[in-house]
């Protein structure tokens, strides 16, 4: 259990603007010192989390052998980064599982946040489907809660939040898609690439899509942006949570393009969410966005 203590204002000569070198990475044990003053000073470490994205470096903060926190440093000049405190702080007030908060410097981009441990649904892509679906069940429990959320209780948060999806936007999920999963990870050549993202159907789909009412939505609910945990699926990385479609956060986890699962288990988590057969005009739209995906 994490100890907390009154929040302590950083004097200017400790704060720390970049963590890339070890004299950074020793001003950032030196503010989590001061921040968590009953945690041994002579114990505790700071390690480097290679896994990061929007701007943001991870460290894992460990105080003793059972005792650990995760220390964010957030690129301030990017909005989405500076509305995740709030947006996790929302998602635990409507019990939806995710890191808790313990202190956070919003004038130096720095947040101590729970540490729920190292493995994430897409270290588990090799087990065997009874396992895994467990994972994938309390997973789509999660974001379910998120989605079906009343209206009134989100616009609580929008201000909090990037703008909703609509067409240009899906525009720019499907380029996005082309160039960093068909181009750098599957090696298609930039000539395929091109002819791809021209195709008109795409537009079609886009502004289909931006005419559908629209929920809060994860915005990327894949495997590695969740952690599992004593069973259980954490969401991570839901700064840019959105108005959206739910069936968006079903193609990422379900189409994921780095983790098989067959159709048939493709069926069953799809029942698993609806309750059952799921309508005609979910699936269609569901299709549609595993288009970009398949």
């Amino acid at each position: 259990m994490v100890v907390l203590s009154a929040p302590i204002k950083t004097p200017p000569e400790l704060i720390a603007t970049s963590t890339s070198n070890p004299m950074r990475t020793d001003l950032l044990l030196r503010q989590t010192r001061m921040h968590f003053p009953r945690f041994d000073a002579d114990k505790i470490d700071i390690t480097p989390i290679e896994k990061g994205g929007s701007d943001r470096k991870f460290y894992r903060v460990r105080c003793s052998p059972d005792q650990s926190i995760i220390l964010v440093k957030y690129n301030l000049e990017r909005e989405e980064n500076r509305h995740y405190v709030q947006i996790a702080q929302f998602l635990g007030e409507h019990e939806i599982r995710a890191p808790k908060i313990y202190f956070h410097d919003p004038a130096e981009g720095l947040i101590w946040i729970e540490d729920l441990g190292e493995r994430d649904l897409f270290g588990y892509r090799e087990e065997s489907w009874m396992v895994r679906r467990a994972f994938y069940e309390s997973a789509l429990d999660e974001v379910a809660k998120l989605h079906r959320l009343p209206e009134e209780v989100c616009e609580k948060i929008k201000g909090n939040l990037p703008a909703e999806f609509n067409a240009a936007l899906y525009l720019w999920e499907q380029n996005y898609f082309f160039e960093n999963c068909l181009g750098r990870y599957f090696k298609i050549d930039n000539v395929k690439l091109a002819t791809l993202a021209t195709l008109p159907t795409l537009s079609e789909i886009a502004e289909r899509l931006d005419r559908l009412p629209r929920n809060l939505v994860h915005r990327d609910f894949q495997s590695q942006n969740l952690i599992i945990r004593n069973g259980q699926a954490y969401l991570i990385d839901f700064q840019g949570m959105r108005p959206g479609l739910p069936q968006y956060d079903l193609a990422s986890l379900l189409y994921d393009p780095y983790v098989d699962l067959s159709e048939a288990e493709r069926g069953e988590l799809i029942e698993y969410y609806c309750g059952g057969q799921p309508q005609n005009d979910f699936e269609e739209t569901l299709r549609l966005f595993s288009r970009d995906r398949a």
